[in-house]
């Protein structure tokens, strides 16, 4: 290398280190203001030249991201389309999607595909950083391999590691710098540099023995959360035939101060990691000839919980002598998680997309998701209708998906001829049986 370790650690230490940082998604951009808060220059990169033109402007695009913070990095960050200027950079951090095709196995071709873009342009002692969830062995077989066709060697003439992104979007109790970092480099030299970098921004650096074992744990985190949905899932299918509340039951099992931690049921997974991650490893685990069959039959359970709302409408409404096929139906929220502005993977779209197929007319209505995005599996061509009165009178059917904090429970029971709930929103209200149904 140019410069030996303690010389890059030194220019951390003295804020003289340039980060890149490719995706300025939900997790890429707030980690670049993070390092621009830190005292770093950062280069934001990302192909969408809409995300570019509006961070170059001050403007924020992620709801929980107020563009102040975007405004506050004036002089210190810089959006651009151009990877050429990766050059410019002694960090590379990649932050792009990792999602399933539509056979449920994993696409690698966002984070293999910037690759080969990061080798035309790296340069002797960067540091690279995956941080997209991934299975074990992306970082040193696929990522490595790539990057040494530059004719560089990993550890020897560059830095490379893994640090598995944790976000938990619009926390009140987490944020990226309380959030303890998991941080693994291909060598000890990797990982010193690496735990050096992040120690800067987050409050507790976690270092691991290798980029295998760091890519494991976030998903283990992943799969452990799936899993025990998946369960409350199905015990929720159970206890409806058994006339019991499983929301009722869960308040009062998580009264026991040990032993027992509260999962909720739905209508089914949303977001970028829980209800993609556990296929990873699925996936991965062929090659060891070995059968995750926990993780498979919690896939199966969440999957299918959509279809177990839908039918639960259609049996709703043929109670009320009305049929699915031309019924009007309104979706509450279109994000995967309450209060968020976040689709990807969101159980809603699937929800909207099986109601369709059964003939119904479908509408949805999203404070924080006037206009759908674009999205690669999905398109929605009305935006979020008003929430009044008269617009839920007019619905057969009303579905709370996500329970946004936004949504008034009574407003919403009073006005609509029939309401399913999914999320328990309605658990306050006493006086409508008439009219609400759990599912």
């Amino acid at each position: 290398m140019t410069t030996d370790s303690m010389t890059f650690l030194e220019r951390i230490e003295a804020r003289d280190i340039r980060v890149g940082v490719i995706g300025m998604g939900y997790v890429g951009l707030p980690l670049a203001i993070e390092f621009c808060s830190a005292g770093f220059t950062v280069r934001g990169f990302d192909i969408d030249t809409e995300k570019v033109e509006m961070l170059s402007a001050g403007k924020s695009y992620i709801n929980h991201i107020d563009s102040a913070r975007v405004l506050g990095c004036n002089g210190k960050f810089e959006a651009t389309s151009d990877f050429r200027r990766l050059v410019e950079t002694d960090c590379v951090i990649i932050c792009v999607p990792t999602p399933l095709n539509k056979y449920r196995e994993p696409d690698l071709s966002f984070v293999l595909n910037t690759t080969r873009t990061i080798a035309r342009y790296l340069q002797r002692g960067q540091l690279v950083v995956l941080e997209s969830s991934t299975y074990p062995g992306t970082t040193d077989e696929e990522m490595l391999a790539i990057l040494e066709e530059s004719g560089l060697k990993a550890g020897v003439d560059f830095y490379l590691a893994y640090s598995p992104e944790r976000e938990d979007p619009n926390s009140n109790g987490h944020s990226m710098r309380t959030i303890p970092k998991v941080v693994s480099g291909y060598t000890p030299k990797c990982l010193e540099i690496t735990a050096a970098l992040y120690g800067v921004v987050v409050g507790k650096v976690v270092p691991v023995s290798s980029t295998r074992t760091a890519e494991a744990t976030k998903l283990l985190e992943n799969i452990y959360r799936a899993v025990n949905i998946a369960m409350v899932n199905e015990l929720k299918l159970l206890f409806e035939r058994m006339g019991i509340d499983i929301w009722e039951v869960i308040d009062a099992a998580k009264t026991k101060p040990f032993g027992f931690q509260a999962f909720y049921p739905g209508p089914g997974l949303g977001g970028h990691c829980i209800p993609v991650d556990p296929f990873y490893l699925t996936w991965k685990a062929r090659e060891y000839d070995f059968s995750t069959r926990f993780i498979e039959l919690a896939g199966e359970i969440n999957t299918r919980m959509p279809y177990h709302v839908v039918q639960r409408t259609i049996e709703a409404l043929n109670d009320r002598n009305k049929s699915i096929n031309s019924a009007r139906v309104l979706v509450l929220g279109l994000a995967y998680k309450k209060d968020v502005d976040d689709v990807r993977e969101s159980p809603s779209l699937k929800l909207m997309e099986i109601l369709k197929e059964r003939g119904a007319e479908v509408d949805y209505n999203d404070p924080y998701i006037p206009v759908p995005p674009r999205m690669r599996n999905h398109v929605l061509e009305r935006g979020s209708v008003d929430l009044s009165a008269e617009n839920l009178a007019g619905y057969d059917c009303v579905i709370v998906s996500t329970d946004h904090s936004v949504y008034d429970a009574e407003f919403i029971a009073d006005n609509a001829q029939l309401l399913i709930d999914t999320r328990n929103l309605t658990k306050s209200l006493d006086n409508h049986s008439h009219n609400v149904v759990k599912a």
